[in-house]
């Protein structure tokens, strides 16, 4: 069996994401004083009393008949039908009111185990006045908690942790972490439904509607995914609001958490420089990379339009030739499957070890074919190298002087390996080390 699933529901503004926050020990959801802040279903890892555990926090449910107030309220329910336990969170400060009654409603028609949490109890003083309203839910002993001091979230944990199925699958995960990056309105959520056959993130042709970092899992053969859906990326000089720039923050921390970062572009629109500083801060995070050229079923073709785009890309994004590029569509879900398969040989990629021994025989026949450098009559000297890391490789090179390593030969020596063993969409790193004298 799967790991339990926990879904923390209730109305705008209670503190759902605060204490979703405090239970993954991570700043993934946007935690704003703002009302609908959280429009999605979110997606966490979480542990307590050595229990692995997935959390959900989803958008408040909220009256308002909006069309994104009623695909949150969809998506909350969404998190409700898939939840093995429901955290229900009411606000101890402004007491019980009628959404809070609505919620209890609709949670007792899905039958499913419900822990009462009441939030935003900071004194243990007026605990039980704040707390003596809630009673009349019927939903069992209130938990009186602090989200934002962390008072008795161990209490709340304790309860829910005791409705997990006894057939649950406790360990910690080892999916293959992919995330989706890219402008807003390039087809991220979209991609992600596709794969899923659900509507599983909110998708509206208003660029920006993805605010929150989304994990969602599923099985490809027999490999678990987590797959990452992220905000849009968009332009720091047009960062106006703070939850604009708390979403590019997640996006950013979403590639940083990845194995594998897919970097999503628009066929019709072609790259963009903003796509390029995407595509570099993964390069630079040292992730497998991938470049999914999206709305390919719209570009108009004629004879090589495929191969000519690639040309392209590729002068564009020289600091990444590594990268594989693939040609997609999320609405038709043309070559997602090579999307996938190409994302799991990327990270095999990743992790491939060189035995040192074989890694000296590349370098020599590299300096034979080659020689180093020199700089007025000293020529640099490898004296040996070896592989110390994986994901991404890294590889230290001892030599006499480190100056004298030019870009043009380390790149030169980077080609090299790469034609022996690929390590195809991942950055290899290699540092110069000079030798004790």
């Amino acid at each position: 069996m799967s790991r339990p699933i926990v879904a923390i529901v209730g109305r705008p503004n209670v503190g759902k994401s605060t204490l979703f926050n405090r239970i993954t020990r991570a700043r993934t959801a946007i935690v704003e004083g703002q009302p609908g802040v959280t429009r999605d279903r979110i997606h966490g890892e979480a542990e307590w009393l050595n229990k692995h555990f997935i959390l959900i926090d989803t958008g408040g449910i909220d009256s308002d008949d909006d069309v994104i107030t009623r695909q949150v309220r969809l998506q909350a329910m969404a998190a409700v039908e898939q939840a093995d336990v429901i955290i229900f969170v009411v606000d101890g400060r402004s007491g019980l009111t009628g959404i809070d009654e609505e919620i209890t409603a609709i949670l007792r028609r899905h039958q499913k185990p419900v822990v009462l949490c009441v939030n935003k109890v900071e004194s243990a003083e007026s605990a039980w006045e704040a707390a003596v309203d809630f009673y009349g839910l019927g939903l069992g002993e209130p938990i009186l908690i602090s989200a934002e001091h962390g008072r008795n979230v161990g209490d709340l944990l304790d309860a829910v942790v005791e409705f997990f199925p006894q057939d649950a699958d406790l360990d910690e995960d080892d999916s293959l972490k992919i995330a989706v990056v890219g402008r807003p309105n390039v087809g991220k959520s979209s991609l992600v439904n596709t794969l899923l056959g659900e509507e599983r993130v909110i998708v509206s042709d208003i660029a920006g509607t993805t605010r929150d970092a989304i994990d969602t899992q599923f099985i490809y053969g027999d490999q678990p995914i987590t797959l990452i859906d992220t905000a849009g990326l968009r332009r720091r000089s047009k960062i106006e609001e703070d939850l604009e720039y708390y979403s590019v923050v997640r996006a950013l921390g979403a590639v940083e958490r990845s194995d594998v970062t897919v970097v999503m572009l628009d066929g019709t629109e072609g790259l963009t420089e903003q796509d390029k500083k995407i595509a570099g801060y993964a390069h630079e995070q040292g992730r497998g990379i991938i470049v999914a050229v999206n709305k390919w079923d719209l570009v108009p073709k004629e004879t090589n339009t495929m191969r000519d785009f690639e040309q392209a890309l590729r002068a564009e994004l020289q600091f990444m030739s590594y990268a594989p590029i693939v040609f997609i569509s999320a609405l038709t879900g043309q070559r997602l499957n090579s999307l996938l398969d190409l994302s799991l040989d990327v990270n095999e990629a990743r992790s491939m070890r060189i035995p040192t021994g074989r890694f000296n025989e590349i370098l020599q026949d590299a300096m034979a074919i080659n020689q180093p450098p020199s700089d007025k009559g000293v020529r640099l000297r490898i004296f040996y190298g070896s592989q110390v890391q994986v994901n991404p490789p890294v590889f230290v090179l001892h030599v006499n002087r480190k100056d004298l390593l030019h870009f043009s030969y380390e790149r030169y020596l980077e080609n090299r390996i790469r034609q022996e063993y690929g390590f195809m969409g991942t950055r290899i790193m290699l540092i110069a080390k000079e030798r004790e004298r």
